[in-house]
């Protein structure tokens, strides 16, 4: 394999109807590359693992909501070598009750589906905490030295990026990321509205290797707010500006002081005031309109890209 994979033509294993499935050579090639033993994958959806196992004449263990098994709640009985999970990408498609009929499994297994399905979450938080359980145990249970292969993308909703490769938690050595080609996506027929919108045609495959059996590490990321008043990076200007774009218009002296007082910086300088006067005479990005009243220069960014030219 290499760090960039395509495959046009999907290949035979699985059902091509089912929608968000993989392409089975993606995972003959994962055979190919690790050798292992076995094979297990614990959200199969229409079988494409089971069915590339058994063409490569490994052993495979495949499970799914669809089959009676609810990975957050169930046990894990293998010790896998390997183990493949393609989840959901949140709820962009919902699988329990729209790809297969969530009633028939209600009366064969004696549970819904539908209460376990990660794609049910329209909430990112909520899908997010399920997909580090999911990842979390599926990991905990592959043998020492297995890997673990899992298929993601990102997605976009109201013009934010959601990624999952970026914010899931990620056990043990991070072994690779090979970045997938996506082809023959619904989306790809979608028309969407703005020049900035960028189309998403990859998907990552993180390899994860349990070196050890009781102690691994844990990459994990998380979202904290920082206030740019409390930050030591940010320059005088940086805060000043930021101040003037909050309150969109003109601002008095009284107001910028205001809106920094209190916070870290002020803390830092005695003389803040005096800097904030300081910030607003020698830079042009600020327009004094009278005395004490300042805004944001309305030729702010040409003057600066012809500083840049000259």
């Amino acid at each position: 394999m290499r760090s960039i994979v395509s495959y046009p033509d999907r290949g035979e294993g699985g059902k091509n109807t089912y929608r968000g499935n993989c392409s089975p050579l993606l995972i003959r090639d994962l055979i190919l590359q690790f050798k292992p033993d076995g094979i297990a994958d614990y959200m199969c959806g229409s079988g494409t693992t089971e069915d590339v196992a058994r063409e490569m004449g490994i052993p495979s263990c495949c499970y799914d909501l669809n089959r009676g098994f609810d990975l957050l709640n169930h046990e894990i009985k293998e010790r896998p070598p390997f183990i493949f999970w393609h989840p959901p990408y949140a709820d962009i498609i919902r699988y329990a009750g729209n790809q297969y009929n969530a009633e028939e499994i209600i009366k064969k297994y004696g549970f819904d589906p539908r209460k376990s399905d990660l794609s049910r979450h329209s909430n990112w938080e909520d899908f997010l905490k399920e997909l580090d359980y999911c990842t979390v145990k599926q990991f905990s249970a592959l043998e020492k030295g297995g890997r673990m292969a899992i298929l993601v993308g990102d997605i976009k909703k109201k013009r934010k990026l959601y990624s999952m490769i970026l914010e899931m938690a990620k056990p043990g050595t991070i072994e690779q990321i090979v970045i997938k080609a996506q082809h023959n996506c619904v989306s790809d027929k979608t028309q969407y509205s703005g020049e900035s919108f960028i189309r998403i045609v990859h998907e990552y495959l993180l390899v994860l290797r349990k070196d050890h059996s009781l102690i691994f590490n844990f990459q994990i990321t998380r979202n904290i707010p920082g206030d740019i008043r409390d930050l030591k990076v940010p320059t005088w200007k940086d805060i000043v500006a930021a101040v003037m774009e909050e309150k969109n218009g003109p601002v008095t002296l009284d107001e910028l002081y205001e809106a920094v007082e209190g916070h870290k910086r002020t803390q830092s300088n005695k003389n803040w005031q005096e800097k904030i006067r300081q910030t607003l005479q020698i830079y042009k990005e600020f327009e004094r309109l009278e005395r004490g009243v300042w805004q944001l220069s309305p030729q702010m960014y040409t003057g600066n890209v012809q500083r840049r030219a000259s």
